[in-house]
């Protein structure tokens, strides 16, 4: 099988790629993440997704290396991590019955070619109408000062939605696996097929 790297160090993606039972390697890509002038959300992702993988992937040979990049959209414009509490509790009551839209970049990048294929998954979350009570005790209880959008789905920022739209809930954790699948198959890496290698029936 095709080495496997994952350009990220997060512990949520990590857990993600675990889901499709594949030995890999966890790189640290250096990339410089800043965006360009007048670049759109969507371009922004797309490009630091390819350029991660690339990056994780410049000492490894003959591997598929996976990249992932992620922002969070409200009414047009890339939301920040909000590091403080008072700025956290400002950015969900912006959210109170409104959506933001999360766009996943995600590139697998062949090192033997250089050939890469990427793609943006977009995800909308839809807020129910939040209290200033409820907020505040969000924000106390779960602390999200370093993700953009202020909240954990993958916590209690569950309570905070009205309801969820998209094709693949991986995606609001930052690794569209229904995508990736259809990314590793491109390149001759079948997940299924691969569970069965080795193993006696």
């Amino acid at each position: 099988m095709r080495k496997i790297v994952l350009g990220s160090t997060s512990i949520y993606r990590k857990a993600l790629l675990e889901k499709l039972n594949l030995p890999f390697d966890c790189v640290k890509p250096e990339v410089d993440e800043t965006p360009f002038e007048n670049e759109s959300p969507e371009k922004l992702v797309a490009r630091l997704a390819q350029a991660k993988a690339k990056a994780a992937g410049t000492d490894v040979n003959n591997a598929l290396v996976i990249g992932s990049d992620q922002v969070a959209v409200h009414q047009g414009k890339i939301l920040g991590k909000p590091h403080t509490v008072e700025n956290a509790i400002q950015q969900l009551t912006r959210f109170s019955g409104q959506s933001v839209t999360f766009l996943t970049g995600l590139s697998v990048v062949d090192t033997q070619s250089g050939q890469a294929q990427t793609i943006v998954e977009p995800f909308t979350v839809h807020f129910r109408e939040l209290t200033h009570e409820a907020i505040t005790s969000y924000v106390h209880a779960e602390m999200p000062l370093n993700c953009a959008g202020s909240f954990k789905s993958e916590g209690l920022g569950i309570c905070l939605f009205e309801k969820l739209e998209g094709d693949d809930p991986n995606s609001l954790i930052g690794l569209p696996l229904i995508q990736l699948t259809k990314l590793l198959q491109h390149f001759g890496v079948d997940v299924l097929s691969q569970q069965s290698r080795d193993k006696p029936y």
